[in-house]
C-alpha cells in the first residue's frame, strides 16, 4: 500500500493500493484512513481503492475558521484531480457517507456509485430529540469542558458498537478516537447538527447501496428504509451483529455486500485518459 498528499491546503493524505476502477472510501467522524483496511485489501484486486484523511484527520492537515461541508466536497473534487480520476465509486460511513451526499449535489458527474453506510440524512429531522442530545452529550460537551479524548473513548465506544463487539475492534476504535485532532473534530460535530440532506434524497439516480448495523443505535436501518424509499435506485443490507461501525465489526458480511453490489457497476468509473 502507497501513500500520497494532495497537493493545496489544506494537504490531504491518502492510502492507496490495487488497479482498476477507483473505488474511494470515507471515514466516520471518529475515524480515519486506517478504518478502512481491511475493505482496501479485499477490493485491491478489483479496484483502485483509495482511502483519505479527511482535513482535520489522522496525517491530513488541519484548518483555520468554522468547517461547512462543502469544504469536504471541495477537496475531494481536488483529490480526484490529483489522481487523474474522472469518476469513481464512493463508499462512506457515518460523517463519511454526509460527505458523500454533499458531494453528489454539487458533483454528481463525478459519482459513478455510492454506498452509504450508518448515517443519518438529517440531524434535525433522521434522528429523534433523545439521540441528538446524545450525540452532543457524548461527542462536544465533554470536550468542550475539559476532558480528554481518552476520558471520553470508552462511552463513545460502547455507543457504538453491537453487544457482542470484539475486543480487538473496540481496541482499533479506541487508537482511532485517540488519533484525533480536537479542534478539527469539534468543528465536525457543529457542522453535523446542521447537516440537511432530507429535501434532495429523491435526486440521488445513481445505483445506491446502503448498508446499516442491526445494532445501530445512533443510526439503526429504520433510517436506511426511510432512505430507500426516498432514493430511486437504492438498496439496504442490514448486517446482522454490527453497531455503528459495521465494516470494523463484521468486515466478511460487508466485504461481500460491496463486492455484490460494486462488481457489475465497475466500468462505470474512470481515470483521464
Amino acid at each position: 500500500m502507497s501513500q500520497s498528499r494532495v497537493s493545496g491546503f489544506p494537504g490531504i493524505v491518502f492510502d492507496e493500493v490495487g488497479g482498476g476502477p477507483p473505488l474511494i472510501f470515507l471515514h466516520g467522524i471518529g475515524g480515519n484512513r486506517t478504518n478502512w483496511t481491511q475493505q482496501q485489501y479485499h477490493m485491491a484486486d478489483l479496484c483502485t481503492t483509495i482511502a483519505w484523511d479527511a482535513r482535520g484527520y489522522g496525517l491530513s492537515e488541519d484548518y483555520e475558521g468554522p468547517l461547512q461541508f462543502s469544504q469536504f466536497s471541495d477537496d475531494l473534487n481536488r483529490l480526484l484531480d490529483f489522481r487523474r480520476i474522472d469518476s469513481a465509486h464512493f463508499v462512506g460511513l457515518s460523517m463519511g457517507a454526509r460527505i458523500l451526499m454533499n458531494f453528489f449535489s454539487s458533483a454528481s458527474d463525478r459519482v459513478s456509485t455510492l454506498t452509504l453506510c450508518d448515517c443519518f440524512y438529517s440531524f434535525g429531522a433522521a434522528l429523534s430529540a433523545e439521540k441528538q442530545a446524545e450525540f452532543i452529550a457524548l461527542r462536544q460537551k465533554p470536550l468542550r469542558s475539559g476532558m480528554t479524548l481518552g476520558d471520553i473513548a470508552p462511552k463513545l465506544i460502547e455507543s457504538l458498537v453491537s453487544p457482542n463487539c470484539r475486543s480487538e475492534v473496540k481496541a482499533r476504535l479506541h487508537e482511532s478516537i485517540l488519533d484525533l485532532h480536537v479542534e478539527s473534530y469539534l468543528k465536525t460535530v457543529s457542522a453535523s447538527m446542521s447537516f440537511d440532506m432530507s429535501g434532495e434524497l429523491v435526486d440521488f439516480d445513481i445505483p445506491v447501496q446502503l448498508i446499516f448495523g442491526e445494532h445501530d443505535r445512533l443510526t439503526p436501518p429504520s433510517i436506511g428504509r426511510i432512505m430507500m424509499t426516498q432514493m430511486p435506485n437504492a438498496r439496504l443490507q442490514v448486517i446482522k451483529d454490527a453497531g455503528h461501525i459495521s465494516n470494523m465489526e463484521q468486515p466478511s458480511d460487508f466485504n461481500n455486500i460491496l463486492r455484490s453490489f460494486l462488481t457489475p457497476n465497475l466500468g462505470m468509473a474512470k481515470f483521464q485518459r
